[in-house]
């Protein structure tokens, strides 16, 4: 890690650093992340597309990278800004540094630039364009280029880019300590059939769904809704993903479709936000995006706030919803919608992670009752 490499944000503002990962240039928009921990799950999220992730905590990649810490095939984030890279990685489940396994990943990405400064720039200015450039070749003129030639998110639908093409079957539980694996599950005997339209997903959710007694089958997210009742589901998760969810008209107007039958829906991340505006609500782009932990949610019921793990930088406006649409839950940061609930059917929306969480794991609740709106006696999902 001694060759140079140089971050440009699109005001103008230039960060000199060492050069991690890959060498070359990339370029996306520059968000920072609150978490303490689990930089491989964030690099790895497919909602994580075209974000050239700064951590702001100092010490990144000192519990090294493992198989079951990824949360798709490969690392989606443009690129990765940290403070410091630890010479040591101290954990018994570490199987690559973090250093070699962005290099084997083909990510580009900077070490030892203040953090600090740059989240005070990103939290004055907002998210912004940036560009990472490493190796002889890197220029601050060149690395300013490209920073101010990105377009940005508005506007972008990128779920077609993270689905996958072909259907299948999820059988892997979530992890457990005993074994240190993700234990695979014999879920053909299993009643709550659940299909998950694939706008980015997660793998944590897919286990999670498994480790609640749920058999899993995972569609593209251009399936017709009719195609999904033809396999019989009990339920329908709409996952997470990437880009701006009112560029994404084919998701949307699936969305409606789905809705016009009684299967129970959980819908998070992109999809809560794709549910919200196929019943009419409105979405809009955030001046700095909600990324890690910690992140406090107040359930208007209860009035109880909830301890959070967000990964978004377009949200639901919680003022006009539509008749249809029940306001459960705020931000407590910035006042957007985080939790929706359909009056007349079960359907359940959640902006944050429920199923993965760094602190006591209190959004696991919209699963729960997901769970529960399938086991309801009558239920029939080919209406």
């Amino acid at each position: 890690m001694n060759k140079p490499a140089i971050l440009a944000l699109a005001d103008g503002s230039i960060f000199h650093g060492q050069a991690l990962g890959c060498e070359g240039q990339t370029v996306g928009e520059v968000v920072f992340n609150t978490a303490m921990t689990g930089y491989q799950e964030s690099l790895t999220d497919p909602a994580s597309a075209q974000q050239l992730l700064a951590f702001t905590y100092p010490h990144i990649g000192n519990s090294g990278t493992n198989a079951d810490d990824a949360e798709s095939e490969r690392v989606w984030a443009a690129g990765m800004i940290i403070r410091d890279l630890p010479l040591l990685a101290s954990s018994w489940r570490d199987e690559q540094s973090l250093s070699d396994y962005l290099a084997a990943q083909q990510v580009v990405a900077i070490a030892g630039i203040d953090t600090r400064r740059l989240t005070r720039i990103l939290r004055e200015k907002g998210n912004l364009g940036g560009c990472i450039v490493s190796g002889a070749q890197a220029t601050e003129a060149r690395a300013l280029e490209l920073a101010q030639g990105y377009a940005g998110l508005q506007g972008q639908a990128l779920i077609a880019s993270v689905s996958t093409q072909q259907p299948y079957t999820w059988t892997q539980a979530s992890w457990q300590l005993a074994s240190n694996t993700c234990p695979e599950v014999d879920t053909t005997q299993l009643k709550q059939h659940v299909v998950v339209y694939d706008f980015g997903v997660r793998r944590s959710l897919l286990r999670a769904l498994v480790s609640q007694g749920c058999r899993v089958t995972v569609v593209p997210a251009n399936t017709a809704v009719h195609e999904v009742l033809a396999l019989q589901p009990q339920g329908v998760v709409l996952s997470g993903g990437p880009g701006d969810p009112a560029a994404c008209s084919e998701a949307i107007n699936t969305v409606k479709a789905l809705l016009s039958t009684s299967v129970p829906v959980l819908a998070t991340g992109l999809g809560f936000q794709l549910l919200a505006l196929a019943t009419g609500a409105q979405t809009h782009k955030l001046a700095c995006g909600q990324y890690g932990v910690n992140q406090p949610v107040q359930d208007i019921a209860t009035k109880q706030c909830m301890i959070t793990q967000q990964n978004h930088s377009f949200a639901v406006s919680a003022e006009r919803l539509p008749v249809a649409l029940k306001l459960t839950h705020v931000s407590l940061f910035d006042g957007s919608a985080q939790g929706l609930q359909y009056l007349d059917k079960p359907v359940f929306g959640f902006q944050g992670v429920p199923e993965l969480s760094a602190e006591p794991n209190t959004s696991a609740v919209f699963i729960d009752r997901f769970i529960t709106a399938m086991q309801a006696e009558g239920n029939n999902p080919s209406c």
